[in-house]
């Protein structure tokens, strides 16, 4: 086992929380969101003693064990308790799970969904709270029945001492082991000990979601509660110059219209402050409905924006001046900008070597350019946030994956102590990086606080899709030096983007050859962006797999074996000292899918297959697909995934992200595309935005897990980079055309 010294005071460990244990105040019931049985809820305990901030225990044996991080779809809800009750050694058929609410003294300042590190952050603090909890009750036990604590053992919640032959279950000891002190250190079980982590459970928001339980952000009501909505300027470029409440104000049910600003020009904005348009017209009602007709009603002007200076905050915290330029931004412009940039300034991120000199002296030269365009991140469950502000307290509840970004925010904002600010989680209908930007907490707060009434804030589908925040619109030309004997002797990237460059410098294919250069450049631009499921990643891979696809061509080499040479030249006598990958993680994938695809065997479907591979959030993933073509559309008969991920907590719900990133990639390259004309986007409903169909996804997905005694890394993100260069990879092995710009719909039918 190996043993952890208990960092937390007694004050802050056992600290009982109101807001974790009173449920909320709204009519939105969290402990139906339990996985809990019939059997199990008319079975619920008497009495509940907290052993810690992360679980309870019942005077029957049952635990409440406290999920601390946003719950996105993700499946965080069930694996992240599962490592308390591993600790913990309970019958897992015995824990009912519980959101819990935003508590930064409780969980640590990384209760946020993102950057797929919800388990891995968590892995010592989870595991550690139910071995506390654990050795307190042998502690309480030991002392009950005057036996040494060291001649007790557990399994599954039970306490037996095998000398004297007693044993019972952990309710009866709990009430004595609340009142105890926290040990100084604790043990953690080996991994070969695992019962809970390593096996499936399924998730314990499964079946309230199929039978429409309320546990999303929509779903909240309290009463009294009214709804407000937001008009927002048409395009992006454009500030309100004035609007006529009197078109609206008697209409059924409206209660007032008004303006807020979500922000103050002369504080400093956080990093999550991220808003497209922060002067925004309000129009609040008693149903959704009267606001939406109003809405629509409503009569506003708008005028064209002028420069403005902000200062914003980056992940460290300092505040730069950020400077937002004025005009009407179109794609036909930004599609020239992402293939000629030759005007602007590039910045060297990484050179190693001379590869200059390289290019000089090459035999030949493989230079090709890859694009994407803007996306819209599409959750299906569009903004929305509950607020009930008064001058004693702020009520916040809703979907959002920064809580405490939120908390801060609205605490600058309205001016008030984060103390008196409570924020409760629901479940988020998607996000994979919208929901990062918590601007509609902030409106949702200032709506209730001018109101002086609880709010419901909802997004329609138009406003949500229009309003921001969008993956940026990326650019990287890949050139490759090969010399007279047929020699890889350098390779150059250039990654460029609006406003942000994808460009990944200390990724592989650096510290695999002697002669490597990467530069940037970026454009300003008023269109609001933001995180997007592995974030730049997401077209890295993509361009880069594709490139090293046809330079293996270009060389004559087996495309997966030429990966494998340059991680091995990695691996062995890396260049560089800031190769952010392991080299034998990263060939291990590619190792694995070669064996479960049977990569080089001989294919007797008449089936065309793609390779790729990538690491982003500490995580591999290698990529087989398989396709055939019907007419200028992939058919895409069977997808083949290798994940190091490190140890593996819930397989089932590694396998639904693996499945569900992989889908998603493929959706995202072959048709995801947000276009604007005069600043205005072109796509604000999915009649118009182009999403993967059911019959578009793969006939089949196999993901197999690389076996592993590393702590977890990233899940969430990982399997959605490489699945998009693997398809275009096939998409030529079976077509005979390479692919260089996304959505690769566009160049399949031209």
């Amino acid at each position: 086992m190996s043993t952890f010294k208990t960092k937390n005071s007694r004050r802050e460990f056992i600290r009982n929380v109101s807001l974790a244990s009173g449920g909320m105040i709204l009519s939105f019931n969290w402990l139906a969101s339990c996985s809990s049985s019939e059997r199990e809820l008319k079975a619920l305990p008497k009495n509940w003693f907290e052993l810690n901030g992360y679980l309870k225990i019942g005077d029957n044996g049952l635990a409440t064990v406290m999920s601390p991080n946003p719950e996105i779809g993700q499946n965080v809800k069930t694996s992240m308790p599962m490592l308390v009750a591993e600790e913990l050694d309970i019958d897992w058929n015995n824990v009912l799970v519980e959101q819990a609410p935003l508590n930064v003294g409780l969980f640590g300042n990384w209760q946020i969904a993102g950057g797929s590190r919800s388990i891995g952050n968590s892995w010592v603090p989870l595991r550690q709270a139910g071995a506390t909890a654990r050795k307190m009750l042998l502690m309480a036990a030991a002392s009950a029945w005057s036996v040494p604590v060291n001649e007790l053992t557990t399994s599954d919640g039970i306490i037996t001492h095998k000398l004297s032959g007693k044993s019972d279950h952990y309710g009866v000891f709990a009430e004595q082991a609340s009142h105890l002190e926290v040990p100084e250190e604790v043990e953690l079980k080996e991994i070969a000990d695992y019962k809970i982590i390593g096996h499936s459970k399924k998730n314990v928001d499964g079946k309230n979601i199929v039978t429409g339980k309320p546990l999303f952000g929509l779903d909240i009501y309290k009463e009294g509660m009214l709804t407000a909505m937001i008009v927002h300027p048409p395009a992006f470029g454009k500030v309100l110059k004035s609007f006529d409440a009197s078109s609206v104000i008697n209409m059924p049910g409206i209660k007032d219209v008004f303006t807020i600003n979500t922000f103050n020009d002369e504080e400093a904005r956080g990093w999550s402050d991220v808003t497209a348009f922060n002067e925004q017209v309000v129009i609040v009602g008693e149903s959704t409905w009267q606001v939406i007709k109003a809405k629509k009603a409503l009569k506003v002007e708008w005028k064209n924006m002028s420069k403005t200076i902000i200062k914003q905050a980056g992940w460290g915290g300092n505040a730069t001046d950020v400077s937002i330029p004025t005009g009407l931004e179109n794609t036909i412009d930004h599609n020239k900008n992402l293939i000629d940039y030759s005007s602007l300034p590039l910045q060297t991120a990484r050179k190693n070597g001379n590869p200059e000199k390289a290019f000089k002296e090459a035999a030949k030269v493989l230079e090709r350019t890859y694009t994407a365009p803007f996306r819209a991140h599409n959750t299906m469950e569009p903004m929305n946030f509950f607020a009930d502000v008064t001058e004693e307290r702020v009520i916040l509840s809703g979907p959002v994956q920064t809580p405490e970004a939120a908390e801060g925010s609205v605490a600058t904002r309205l001016k008030m102590p984060r103390e008196k600010i409570e924020v409760h989680l629901s479940r988020m209908g998607g996000g994979f990086g919208r929901r990062l930007y918590g601007s509609f907490v902030v409106e949702s707060a200032l709506i209730s606080q001018h109101m002086k009434a609880p709010i419901k804030l909802v997004y329609t589908r138009e406003d949500d899709m229009t309003y921001g925040t969008y993956r940026p619109a990326y650019s990287l030309k890949y050139r490759a030096a090969i010399d007279k004997d047929n020699n890889l002797t350098a390779i150059h990237v250039i990654g460029g983007g609006i406003p942000e460059s994808p460009l990944h410098e200390n990724r592989f294919p650096a510290g695999a050859l002697d002669n490597y250069l990467a530069e940037k450049w970026v454009i300003p631009s008023n269109i609001t962006i933001g995180a997007y499921r592995a974030p730049r990643s997401n077209f890295n891979a993509s361009a880069e797999q594709s490139f090293l696809d046809e330079l293996a061509e270009t060389l004559g080499k087996d495309p997966l074996e030429f990966r494998l040479e340059l991680l091995k030249r990695a691996q062995e006598n890396p260049v560089g000292e800031r190769n952010d990958y392991d080299a034998k993680r990263y060939a291990g994938v590619l190792e694995l899918v070669k064996k479960n695809a049977k990569w080089g065997a001989q294919d007797k479907k008449n089936l065309k297959r793609g390779v790729a591979a990538y690491y982003c959030h500490q995580s591999y993933v290698a990529n087989v697909v398989d396709v055939r073509m019907d007419g200028n559309k992939p058919v895409i008969d069977q997808v083949f995934a290798a994940v190091d991920c490190g140890i593996v907590v819930n397989p089932d719900a590694a396998i639904n992200l693996a499945e569900g990133g992989t889908v998603d990639g493929i959706g995202t390259a072959m048709y995801g595309e947000l276009s604007f004309v005069d600043g205005v986007p072109q796509q604000d409903n999915f009649d118009k935005y182009r999403q993967i169909r059911h019959h578009e996804a793969p006939n089949k997905i196999y993901v197999d897990f690389v076996k592993s005694d590393i702590a977890p890394t990233g899940m969430g993100e990982p399997p959605y980079p490489p699945v998009q260069a693997a398809l275009a990879n096939a998409i030529y092995s079976a077509s005979g055309k390479r692919l260089y710009h996304q959505p690769f719909i566009h160049e399949l039918n031209s």
